[in-house]
């Protein structure tokens, strides 16, 4: 499946529809960004049951404000509604392989309670 825009208007829906999300925030003056379009789209067609979703930084700045992109291209991913892997820069092909079978390979239940965990002592240490 070829990747798709991701707007204000259907990042909602997308992220409570699937489980595996990734992001990719670009611009169209961005050389970097246009260099690892292709990279991307290839990683898209190889992943159907994954999102492979655009966010263009230029038309979406809400959505770019949201996540805090500082710089692009920026890669996202998001599993099961919680951010697990974010990075600036342009990855090469291996790379985004190995981040999406990371990504993949996640023990949710884990993650969750490790979340749980940093949240609990936060507010400790708040006290």
């Amino acid at each position: 499946m070829a990747s798709i825009e991701i707007t204000s208007e259907n990042f909602s829906s997308i992220l409570e529809n699937n489980d595996i999300i990734f992001l990719d925030f670009w611009a169209e003056w961005c050389g970097p960004c246009r260099g690892f379009a292709p990279i991307y789209e290839a990683a898209a067609e190889a992943n159907p049951d994954i999102v492979f979703g655009k966010v263009d930084t230029e038309a979406q700045q809400e959505l770019a404000g949201t996540f805090q992109i500082r710089s692009i291209p920026t890669i996202a991913a998001i599993r099961e509604g919680v951010m697990v892997f974010r990075e600036s820069g342009a990855l090469p092909a291996s790379s985004l392989d190995q981040v999406i079978d990371g990504v993949r390979r996640l023990d949710m239940a884990e993650v969750r309670a490790e979340i749980a965990a940093q949240q609990a002592a936060q507010q400790a240490s708040q006290q």
